[in-house]
């Protein structure tokens, strides 16, 4: 109260609303790798600094382009047909050395990112393409992103081409014990390999590259999804096409008349002077697609899918873009086993090509799969998401006084929050008071020695709701009656 001195009329404004709950934003991937370059337009440094950008354009611009593979990785041979004098067609064959492609993939799983429908990110560069590929780098990338309010995803695409699998577990580990310490991100894991061609146990076996590193206490791995198998995208692998030589020409299979052969030839030179031949190349070359671990373009997933319906969307039955087809065609009895694993209790979600629609996520379960509190990616995510909003907004509670008033406007602002929720369908229940509750205040959360010591105790239940993982339609015959 204002302490009035002299006659007159005086106005006071009093407040009667709650102070609302503005919500924190739930798709913020952060990525660590490697790119080309890190710097700003006003030439700051961005090694090892988390920084945040909006546009595949921004990547460009701050981390440069892909890393040029080596001629040496593809091999190109080319077999001229001919009927006396003349061609009749060519045999091509255009064979890239994927083992040997480099490390460095981060700029291609960005471009998938933003093509699955990504928006603002963050960009962790831990080196340039000449530094040492290594996991103590990448480690150190995800320890900086550790010091960041913002992201609420988790995403180390290039781990999967690390050597050794003990460092490849080493990451994801420190992926999930960021996001369970930090309680705000999930991480979004790979497998460390994905067998092609795929033979009759190579399923199971990829799966535990990605599994068996993971630690065993529930409360770590219900922060984190897997996704399997890698995907073969519409992505060009980064070599300079023009630089790149035939490696073999013969003629109806023998070494070509004297003067005419054209092994060792670059393709500008066979655009110039050997223009069909050039083109039978270009039209094999085009071919040949990148394999990605899944890993980027999910967290693509994960924002269209937040944009579109919101983020306690289960994020599956969703076609993964830019996506020629996912490198293994996992069988039904394949992803039983990965959906819903009885010996390791850890899921893996599985990504299916199907027919009319391309690739498709077809798993929405976290790591913790067996688990009926947490088995689902969206509640996990869901629940991120308001535990950190409702955290941030309660922050002016503070020192307030410990009373009554204080405890109606915080269970009021909640409330009002979740009823939000509820109307938007994120929470089950045909009225508000089976979908929520908040309960605060002396005797119901709090005892008198909790107000002595400062606390101000509030607890909310929420009925998130969860997806229709499994449909079944019965059918049976009806008996004729008349």
């Amino acid at each position: 109260m204002a302490n009035y001195r002299s006659p007159g009329v005086y106005v006071e404004e009093i407040s009667l609303l709650p102070p609302s709950i503005a919500e924190v934003e739930s798709a913020v991937p952060a990525f660590v790798g490697y790119t080309e370059k890190a710097k700003m337009r006003n030439d700051d440094d961005l090694l090892n600094v988390p920084t945040p950008i909006s546009s595949w354009s921004d990547f460009i611009q701050y981390y440069g382009g892909p890393d040029v593979e080596l001629a040496a990785n593809i091999a190109i041979t080319v077999d001229e047909l001919k009927t006396g004098a003349t061609t009749t067609g060519f045999k091509v064959t255009v064979a890239p050395v994927t083992a040997s492609m480099s490390n460095h993939i981060l700029y291609h799983a960005i471009k998938h990112f933003y093509a699955n429908g990504g928006s603002r990110c963050y960009i962790t560069s831990v080196g340039k393409y000449a530094d040492p590929f290594n996991k103590e780098r990448l480690l150190t990338g995800l320890e900086m992103v550790g010091k960041e309010d913002a992201p609420t995803m988790l995403v180390v695409p290039e781990a999967v081409n690390l050597a050794s699998q003990t460092d490849f577990d080493e990451i994801n580990q420190s992926m999930l014990n960021q996001a369970s310490s930090m309680k705000d991100r999930f991480a979004i894991l790979d497998t460390h390999i994905t067998t092609v061609p795929k033979t009759s146990a190579s399923v199971g076996t990829d799966s535990r590259t990605g599994i068996d590193g993971v630690p065993s206490d529930k409360g770590i791995r219900r922060y984190g999804a897997i996704y399997y198998p890698f995907l073969e995208t519409t992505y060009k692998y980064a070599f300079d096409f023009a630089a790149l030589t035939l490696n073999t020409h013969t003629v109806n299979g023998a070494a070509p008349p004297a003067g005419s052969d054209m092994t060792g030839r670059t393709m500008a030179f066979l655009q110039t002077n050997a223009s069909l031949m050039y083109a039978a190349i270009d039209a094999e070359y085009a071919k040949y697609h990148i394999v990605l671990p899944p890993s980027a373009a999910i967290a693509g997933v994960y924002t269209r899918v937040d944009n579109e319906r919101g983020y306690w969307k289960a994020p599956a039955n969703v076609s993964v873009l830019n996506v020629a087809k996912a490198a293994v065609s996992v069988a039904r009895s394949e992803q039983d086993l990965l959906n819903i694993n009885t010996e390791t209790g850890k899921s893996v979600n599985a990504i299916l090509n199907v027919p009319g629609s391309g690739a498709v996520v077809m798993g929405a379960r976290t790591l913790d799969g067996n688990d009926n509190e947490w088995k689902y990616i969206n509640v996990r995510r869901f629940f991120n998401v308001v535990e950190e909003s409702i955290k941030k907004s309660t922050s002016w509670v503070v020192f307030e006084p410990n009373t009554a008033p204080t405890w109606t406007k915080v269970q009021a602002m909640i409330e009002n929050y979740l009823f939000v929720k509820w109307r938007d369908g994120a929470l089950a229940g045909a009225k508000p008071e089976q979908a929520y509750e908040v309960r605060v205040g002396l005797g119901k959360t709090m005892t008198a020695n909790d107000i002595l010591e400062g606390k101000l105790i509030v607890e909310i239940a929420m009925a998130v709701s969860r997806p229709a993982e499994f449909i079944i339609l019965r059918f049976e015959h009806k008996l004729q009656q008349s």
